[in-house]
């Protein structure tokens, strides 16, 4: 069912108007300053149409996992500064949303004024999705805007609670462009339709593989789920990484899934995770014991290219390696290459967010992508068919 978005409003009607918005600024924060602003960035739009349109924007968002309860270490007053400078007008930091002094300063800002919260989860009622914190956040706006993906896939008091009591509840501009991509590439892509799919267990990734194997014309298997289906088929793995009690299940795939699924040719393998350790590339028949694969080796490299370039629309969800430990991460960067150069081409590619946008992000492709999403969990459940309740408590159209 559709659901109603910030487009969708007269913006006349928006003038005075008090706009509870639910971001997602969880940023990481290092002793007291923001080390990646993206999550900030990617909320812009909808925050500066607000401002521009004369509504007061009150800003609400989680950080980190307090308990419950508060935490110096997880307050969001570090994100106020920039929020500051990207927007350049001023940003008033609101510490507790149940006191009388919040409402009043909430009423008291300009029109297009800016007051963020303080982190939600300071309160238990948060991840409880307690009615009492839901009306207490109902309070301090006349319309409800949700443009935190990344949380939506979470039943809190202010994903989802909230808009039971606060109407309209509409899209964000972010939220609105991420149900567009994710929902087309599931309903209508353009041909072929080419998932990848990485990480390292077959079991974090069952409900997507079987969500999507009805709908893509190719699945590409990288990581190190990847030694599980080779288990599976027989052959030797040495020491990496397998789900034993998953044997049966990946034997189930390779079964259904016909040529559909696409396996690595072989790996980049070494006796030990380190990035100074001797690194071997064999074909998946050749993996020796006491050696692990720790990444898809060049030829693997080469043919997902290749797939990648004919494609119409390729999704990708999880890295091909460990790519946090060179020269592991070389798979990994080659699939965001070949991605890059696809959509070059017309291929419209999208990026699962977690993992996968974060190697995007560090090979500086991020805007060579038609659609990086910005939630991890939440895109993963989106893409296997479950409702979020950040997304199903807004209006319908």
């Amino acid at each position: 069912m559709a659901r109603r978005s910030l487009a969708s409003l007269d913006p006349n009607h928006l003038h005075g108007q008090r706009a509870l918005v639910r971001v997602d600024f969880n940023c990481p924060i290092q002793d007291g300053v923001v080390t990646d602003d993206s999550r900030v960035r990617a909320a812009l739009q909808t925050i500066t149409y607000l401002r521009d349109h004369g509504a007061r924007v009150v800003l609400c968002s989680h950080l980190g996992r307090p308990k419950g309860s508060p935490d110096p270490r997880y307050s969001l007053s570090p994100v106020v500064g920039v929020l500051e400078k990207l927007l350049g007008s001023p940003v008033t930091f609101l510490t507790d949303p149940a006191s009388p002094d919040t409402v009043t300063a909430i009423k008291r800002l300009p029109r297009g004024g800016i007051a963020l919260l303080e982190n939600t989860r300071f309160d238990p009622g948060e991840e409880a999705n307690s009615t009492d914190l839901a009306k207490v956040y109902a309070a301090l706006g006349d319309l409800y805007v949700n443009d935190a993906f990344g949380s939506a896939h979470r039943a809190h008091a202010t994903t989802s609670g909230v808009a039971a009591f606060l109407k309209p509840a509409v899209s964000g501009f972010l939220m609105e462009r991420e149900l567009a991509y994710l929902g087309e590439a599931l309903e209508d892509p353009a041909r072929p339709f080419v998932a990848v799919l990485g990480g390292a267990k077959v079991s974090g990734k069952i409900d997507l593989i079987e969500a999507l194997l009805p709908k893509v014309d190719r699945v590409l298997i990288g990581g190190a789920m990847a030694c599980t289906f080779f288990r599976a088929m027989g052959l030797e793995t040495g020491s990496s990484l397998v789900e034993e009690d998953r044997l049966t299940l990946a034997e189930s795939l390779l079964g259904r899934s016909g040529e559909k699924l696409v396996l690595p040719l072989g790996a980049m393998i070494a006796a030990r995770l380190s990035g100074d350790a001797e690194v071997r590339e064999v074909t998946r028949t050749e993996i020796p014991v006491g050696w692990a694969a720790y990444d898809i080796d060049s030829e693997t490299m080469a043919l997902y290219a290749s797939i990648i370039q004919e494609a119409g629309t390729v999704l990708w969800n999880g890295p091909m390696g460990v790519f946090e430990t060179p020269p592991f991460d070389r798979g990994t960067r080659a699939v965001a290459l070949a991605l890059a150069e696809a959509s070059k081409g017309g291929t419209v590619t999208i990026v699962g967010g977690g993992d996968s946008a974060a190697a995007v992000a560090e090979a500086g492709l991020t805007d060579r992508m038609t659609h990086v999403s910005t939630g991890g969990g939440a895109s993963l459940e989106f893409l296997e068919g479950k409702s979020l309740p950040g997304v199903a408590a807004l209006d319908e159209v």
